[in-house]
């Protein structure tokens, strides 16, 4: 037994962003506590004395101060939520950091932490790194046993991290199929506030990540932290009040019972948690995780292409595709200036219906008795981008390989093996499975020029057992990317979509594989405006797969007109999901002018800066690119309660320079096809001359506008035309 005694001297680490920065005091004989994260310090600005020598002790408290450190532990003086939880067969279960070492992996950017606690017989790596672009920080913890018994770990966080005590709300988000990216906005205060998800996927109900705001902060001004986990299962994520006054941020994964377990000598490493400080608003860190993402996406060649059209065929047929009518959906397709042809749902061996065939991933004798040969050659022929749909995760009960290999699901003994969509799950951690999927994927790769796949996941996890009995949640995450990779090393020039039923995966963790995200599976233009506002907090426009769907939408059964589809569509990776065969003549050619305008402005869409606001009279707006070029959407989604619309206020724009506002129409379309215009009353053709400063704070005029109706325009500092 033993004392703790006094500190040991102190060190300190700082890492520098270009607008944020973060401070940990180093001690030889413990784990690091966090001293400052937050605004951007000068070079060499760190802390007088160390934390203890400013923190008196109050009165009934343990004689040695336990601050918060960068990993606080259980059992040893650290009441508040531990970043670790673990035993050793019900004994062992306090651990305390004894020793701290630390390695620059790049100096005042990115840093590993090596804590050790010999009496508990582990090791924690600690991994920060601070972009000096993007502000963002990235982390991840690694914990070894170095006993000689094995180690159950119920709980490691990837990461604590510190709030001031000033911080008053958080931002999360929930949802449900069909309704993904609902904004929640909850008081912070000394109650506990916590986010779990044990669906086996990153789920539509449950985001991995959340922003907590200072009071003062908005759209464009005050200090938010946000944070995110990189993962596609289970997670947790805590924020509580310490005695301090200020609060600390957990996130990670959540383990089921047993995924946890450590035998000697092998480790358990966290997912990353992506997290970024801004003093602009929601839309500044908006910025720096746009800014991160555009970093860690592995692109095909190396780097984006512009966004190819994209045409999804499953509103449009269903199960009910035939080669016949597919070619000729794809020749409309190509005519409206299409270039990409997405085959969804329907096409594999006794695929008639949701009621059987996945997993059975071979062309359907009788839809494509010569295979899809003929199909891939024509879309290709045409000029197109060929696509199919796959959900490999999944199997029916009603086909061939379950009836051959019944013993691959995930499936608990004893317990009823419970269907969701008439689905089961495969497990595909298991080598025999993988191998399968990736033999049937590959071969059909290999055998056609397809480009592109849907990946979809339609169902939660449940008896998600292992052969031995133990949980296959994490193990089924971890066998997933392992497959993407697998895919992606063998054919480098197919792009991947992530699709969960809509938006149940979306993270940065599938984004390490994959290049585009399926926001929802409501392509209603109303729902979509709430949807893809949540999403862009976090992800780039030009992963969001944004479609053009039918009137009525088959989601909600609202109609909207096709300009307000398309204008809601048109800032993200804009797709079709729509039997275009049906369209008259002259719904067709204000179909080709949205898509020859999302041609010629993708370019500015997808690069720089977004920026989301709220108007007036509930007017949406957001607006693309920088502060010298802007392309700015305005949605009005209900009826105006103003006589007249108050203008719309744009903070990001110089106040110093002038700009020529002009309006983007689709080429060749009657005004009244699509639109009230919205600078006739101010301007010409040529557009109208602005002060930066009267458009930052007195405003942009805007008209008054029917429900569902949307305009754009484009703001060009004119020294820079």
């Amino acid at each position: 037994m033993y004392a703790k005694t006094p500190d040991s001297p102190a060190d300190y680490i700082a890492l520098h962003g270009t607008h944020s920065s973060l401070v940990l005091e180093l001690h030889a004989d413990e784990a690091p506590l966090w001293r400052y994260w937050g605004p951007r310090l000068p070079a060499g600005a760190l802390p007088a004395a160390p934390l203890r020598a400013g923190r008196p002790l109050p009165s009934f408290m343990l004689d040695f101060d336990q601050p918060l450190t960068v990993l606080p532990t259980f059992g040893v003086g650290w009441f508040g939520q531990s970043a670790l939880l673990a035993h050793r067969a019900g004994t062992a279960f306090a651990q305390a950091f004894t020793a701290c070492t630390f390695d620059w992996i790049e100096p005042g950017r990115a840093v590993v932490l090596h804590l050790a606690d010999d009496e508990a017989q582990v090791r924690a790596d600690i991994t920060l790194r601070l972009d000096a672009d993007s502000d963002v920080l990235v982390a991840r913890t690694a914990l070894t046993n170095l006993g000689t018994t094995p180690l159950d770990v119920q709980w490691l966080a990837a990461l604590t991290l510190p709030l001031p005590g000033d911080c008053a709300t958080v931002r999360s988000y929930a949802g449900q199929h069909l309704h993904e990216f609902m904004l929640q906005t909850d008081p912070l205060s000394r109650s506990l506030w916590r986010r779990e998800n044990r669906r086996g996927r990153t789920s539509h109900d449950c985001f991995p990540g959340a922003v907590v705001c200072a009071p003062d902060a908005g759209a464009d001004s005050g200090a938010v932290y946000g944070a995110h986990l990189a993962w596609s299962g289970n997670h947790q994520q805590t924020i509580e009040w310490l005695h301090d006054g200020q609060y600390q941020w957990q996130l990670g994964e959540w383990l089921a019972p047993g995924e946890g377990w450590l035998e000697p000598g092998r480790t358990l490493e966290t997912p990353e948690v992506v997290a970024s400080f801004s003093n602009a608003g929601w839309n500044g860190l908006a910025a720096n995780f746009h800014a991160e993402l555009r970093a860690r996406l592995d692109w095909p060649g190396g780097r984006m292409r512009p966004r190819p059209v994209h045409l999804n065929t499953w509103e449009g047929f269903y199960f009910d595709v035939h080669p016949e009518p597919v070619k000729e959906l794809a020749s409309a397709a190509a005519d409206l200036g299409i270039e990409r042809f997405v085959l969804d749902d329907g096409w594999f061996h006794g695929r008639h219906h949701d009621r059987a065939a996945l997993g059975d991933w071979w062309p359907d004798e009788t839809k494509f008795p010569n295979g899809l040969g003929d199909l891939v050659a024509h879309v290709t022929d045409l000029g197109m981008e060929f696509g199919l749909w796959f959900e490999p995760e999944m199997i029916n009960p009603d086909s061939d390989l379950h009836r051959a290999h019944p013993d691959w699901c995930l499936l608990l003994a004893g317990r009823p093996m419970l269907t969701a969509r008439n689905q089961l799950v495969l497990d595909i951690a298991r080598p025999e499975v993988a191998d399968y999927l990736f033999e049937k994927i590959s071969g059909l790769l290999g055998a056609h020029a397809i480009r592109y796949i849907k990946w979809d996941h339609n169902r939660d996890l449940t008896t998600a057992g292992l052969p031995d009995g133990r949980a296959g949640y994490r193990a089924q995450v971890l066998a997933f990317y392992a497959l993407l990779a697998r895919l992606r090393a063998a054919h480098p020039d197919v792009e991947i979509e992530s699709c969960s039923g809509g938006g149940g995966r979306i993270d940065f963790g599938v984004l390490r594989h994959a290049h585009r995200v399926w926001a929802s599976d409501c392509i209603d233009a109303v729902s979509r405006t709430s949807i893809q506002r949540g999403f862009l907090q976090f992800f780039p426009p030009e992963i969001m797969g944004a479609h053009v769907g039918t009137a009525p939408a088959h989601t909600t059964g609202r109609s909207q007109a096709m300009a307000f589809r398309a204008a809601v569509a048109l800032p993200g990776h804009l797709g079709v999901e729509l039997d275009v065969r049906a369209l008259g003549a002259a719904a067709k050619s204000e179909l080709a002018a949205w898509i020859a305008l999302y041609k010629r402005l993708r370019g500015r869409l997808h690069a720089g800066r977004v920026w989301l606001g709220e108007g007036q009279d509930g007017l949406l707006w957001q607006a693309h690119g920088d502060a010298g070029d802007l392309l700015l959407f305005v949605y009005r989604r209900e009826p105006s309660t103003h006589r007249y619309t108050p203008p719309l206020r744009l903070a990001m724009l110089d106040a110093a320079a002038q700009y020529r506002v002009t309006e983007i129409r689709p080429d060749g379309l009657p005004d009244a096809s699509h639109r009230a215009p919205l600078l006739d009353a101010i301007g010409s053709a040529d557009g109208a001359a602005f002060s930066g400063a009267w458009l930052a704070h007195a405003g942009l005029p805007v008209p008054r506008g029917h429900a569902e109706t949307a305009w754009i325009v484009r703001l060009q500092r004119e020294d820079a035309q």
